[in-house]
């Protein structure tokens, strides 16, 4: 099955920028064509993030600060 999808390589990985089909560990052949600047996907950090698929607490976005800048606290005894 032949298959043609668009990829952003970050220095290290392909990353596709859609979902593909095959299941994981699936081998597949890759041969790679650099498409001119004017033909390139731009790719938005939404589009990243959420292809990342993260997870995190559900109110991460309302307490980010809570999150990011909070010690933790030691109990006295």
């Amino acid at each position: 099955m032949a298959e043609k999808i668009a990829a952003v390589f970050d220095g290290q990985v392909f990353r596709p920028t859609k979902p593909i089909t095959p299941p994981a560990n699936t081998h597949v052949q890759i041969t790679i064509e650099t498409l001119p600047p004017n033909e390139q996907e731009t790719v938005s950090f939404l589009q990243t993030a959420r292809s990342l698929n993260l997870e995190g607490p559900s109110d991460w976005s309302a307490n980010v600060d809570k999150y990011l800048y909070a010690q933790e606290t030691q109990s006295e005894d």
